[in-house]
């Protein structure tokens, strides 16, 4: 996944500097402009709505504990829970982890599309984190997006994942982590299938796979 920061000639202008009205067409100019903020302030309504139903109020690493779901080896949720957050050194993490499983989740990185194990699995089972075992997404809300990672359209309890910006790269994102450890996941997009519209971007790193017991 290739990311580009935006060139010289690349910002929008600003549609109320385009254009300085004569005298005599002021009152046009100050329509369109009305017009414009209406339309500007009724998309951003929108679009912050839509991201209400993704960031969780739980706030990320505010206290020692954490509220999550569990889920039994069967794929049957067994309740909520309160349970210690799991915090660790980088060294720790370091000697837990793959290289990579590292890089993804403790330094935010992203594997090469096309080469994690569970891109293009579709064994009935749970995805767990890589770092800590909770519960993340189920094989029931994935799908194929054809883009190289494995995808989801919800996570198999809200309360497993939290939600944060992502503002790195010259662009504004939504970046997804395990709501116990942390743990660096993916992104969401607003372009996923029905019913949620959502596409939960994951990296294969992240995650193991956990087929359901019979």
């Amino acid at each position: 996944m290739k990311f580009f920061p935006l060139q010289k000639g690349m910002l929008m202008k600003n549609p109320l500097q385009e254009h300085s009205p004569s005298p005599g067409e002021s009152g046009v100019a100050n329509l369109s402009r009305r017009t414009w903020m209406v339309a500007a302030a009724s998309g951003a309504a929108f679009w912050a709505l839509r991201r209400a139903t993704l960031f969780d109020p739980q706030p990320v690493f505010a206290a020692s504990t954490v509220t999550i779901v569990e889920f039994a080896a069967s794929g049957q949720k067994t309740g909520k829970r309160i349970l210690p957050r799991i915090i660790k050194s980088d060294a720790e993490w370091k000697r837990q982890l793959s290289p990579v499983a590292y890089e993804v989740t403790r330094r935010a990185g992203t594997e090469r599309a096309y080469t994690g194990d569970t891109w293009n699995l579709h064994a009935r089972g749970i995805y767990r984190c890589i770092c800590c075992d909770t519960a993340l997404f189920s094989s029931e809300t994935k799908f194929e997006s054809g883009t190289g990672w494995p995808s989801f359209w919800q996570p198999i309890a809200r309360e497993n994942v939290a939600v944060s910006g992502d503002y790195g790269l010259g662009m504004e994102r939504d970046a997804v982590s395990c709501r116990r450890c942390d743990a660096h996941l993916g992104h969401v997009f607003n372009d996923g299938p029905p019913p949620t519209g959502l596409r939960y971007c994951m990296n294969s790193a992240a995650m193991h796979f956990v087929k359901l017991a019979p």
